[in-house]
């Protein structure tokens, strides 16, 4: 194998004069790699560049105990260590598929090439810069693929429970109504006057004005019940346990029975309190259905502001506390999971912030995410956020166990997590740190056992 002519080939050189690839050619030494061997695997130093001069190369990394492919490497391809690169130990693995023959530069050359192939070097470097935004590009995909798969499990149980309920409540809607021909029947074969119907409608229109009052305790509505129960089964009232029960939700008294009976006494009475009873629980399905559509309105509202598909990715000014809301509405099924207390202390009055809304939510789902999992049941997480001079402050707060004192330092660097195999990437902090840094802000972070804080400060403008 004439290895000059091979280098000379490689479309990445072409740029390089054939004195320097000459260099290149007689400074290396051929590998050769067996299929099925490794040319490194993970955690292995690194310590050569090196080319393809024919074979093929397959890049993986363990994730969760599985391989997760990075792709095929074939003639040509220039990989390992680069000019000015900070790597030292692997990230991944390679394997052989085939038998494969490579041209390696050691580590200890560099010095050399550096002082005396500037052409070679730049070629090297504007490689290693191409890498370095495709490996980035690459990352923050997968990252937001993992928070979205997170994200939708925990939506598609968000949404369940209030789709569930306009179903169950528009199923027992339909069942009730079919019994009001019946009632209607009875109603209309009433004696009473048009003054008697306009008070009995007014008594009802004051009856739904109390949804709105608090909620009552067991031991009130159960005394309630019992109050009502007794005044109908002192006038023969059939259902009496049924009403009592239907009426004590929407805080009728005996006073309010006492009312309806001056205008419908005994033998109409019973019919009256039939049609009234049937009245409130129809309203009362109807504000069930309402209810559970507006949770659904409101959870695809944050949905569409947490992705911000209106928006792109350029910056606007608005308000931070936009973002962390509809993220923590988010999250609601992993805090409601764990009965966590959330505080929340972001006032009206701080500026509004120069960001990408898209970028920022990312940060904020990274923070709070990991709160949540540092936390036991009923643990609490403080957000709370303050102007100090042309930035804003904002502090993610946990009552955790905290982060040892022995990683921190690392806790933003790419692949590094101090969850449990199978629960994190490792890259999730490593992006929100460099969306933070693409904001011209500073994240940092403190931590002690029973206090983690997480500090994301952006310039306003």
């Amino acid at each position: 194998m004439n290895v000059l002519n091979e280098v000379k080939q490689n479309p990445s050189l072409s740029a390089v004069p054939e004195s320097q690839l000459q260099w290149f050619a007689e400074s290396s030494k051929l590998v050769v790699i067996e299929e099925g061997d490794h040319l490194y695997q993970n955690g292995d130093p690194v310590d050569n560049l090196w080319v393809i001069l024919e074979g093929r190369l397959r890049m993986f990394v363990n994730r969760n105990n599985q391989h997760r492919e990075l792709g095929f490497n074939e003639q040509g391809y220039i990989g390992g260590l680069l000019p000015y690169s900070r790597l030292k130990t692997a990230v991944a693995s390679a394997i052989a598929l085939e038998k494969t023959t490579l041209l390696c530069l050691h580590r200890a050359q560099f010095q050399e090439m550096i002082a005396t192939q500037q052409d070679l070097v730049a070629c090297f470097v504007h490689l290693m810069l191409d890498r370095t935004r495709d490996f980035t590009k690459l990352d923050q995909q997968n990252e937001k693929m993992i928070s979205l798969g997170k994200l939708s499990a925990g939506l598609a149980h968000e949404l369940n429970n209030p789709a569930s309920a306009v179903v169950r409540s528009a199923s027992a809607l339909k069942k009730h109504l079919s019994f009001e021909s019946d009632k209607f029947k009875k109603v209309i074969s009433l004696r009473i006057t048009d003054e008697q119907v306009d008070r009995v409608n007014e008594i009802l229109g004051e009856i739904l004005q109390r949804q709105s009052q608090k909620e009552l305790s067991m031991m009130e509505k159960s005394n309630m019940e019992d109050e009502l129960a007794d005044w109908l089964d002192d006038r023969d009232v059939d259902n009496s346990f049924e009403l009592a029960e239907s009426y004590a939700e929407f805080h009728m008294t005996t006073d309010d029975l006492d009312k309806i009976e001056e205008q419908a006494a005994a033998p109409g009475l019973s019919t009256v309190l039939e049609w009234l009873n049937s009245v409130l629980t129809t309203e009362k399905m109807v504000a069930e259905i309402g209810e559970a559509s507006e949770r659904i309105g409101n959870l695809v509202k944050s949905v569409k502001e947490y992705s911000h598909m209106d928006g792109g990715a350029d910056k606007k000014k608005m308000p931070l506390r936009d973002g962390v809301e509809s993220t923590l509405r988010i999250l609601q099924h992993k805090i409601r999971g764990k009965n966590i207390n959330v505080s929340l202390k972001m006032p009206d009055s701080l500026p509004l912030v120069n960001i990408s809304p898209g970028e920022m939510n990312q940060v904020w789902t990274n923070l709070i995410d990991n709160a949540i999992d540092a936390l036991p049941e009923h643990g609490n997480i403080q957000i709370e956020s303050e102007r100090d001079r042309e930035f804003v402050i904002t502090r993610v707060i946990d009552n955790g166990s905290g982060i040892p004192k022995d990683v921190l330092d690392q806790i933003f660097d790419p692949f590094f997590t101090t969850k449990e195999i199978g629960k994190g990437t490792g890259l999730g902090l490593e992006i929100a740190h460099n969306i933070v840094k693409r904001h011209r802000g500073q994240i940092k972070v403190t931590s002690e056992p029973g206090r983690t804080e997480f500090n994301v400060c952006l310039p306003i403008e």
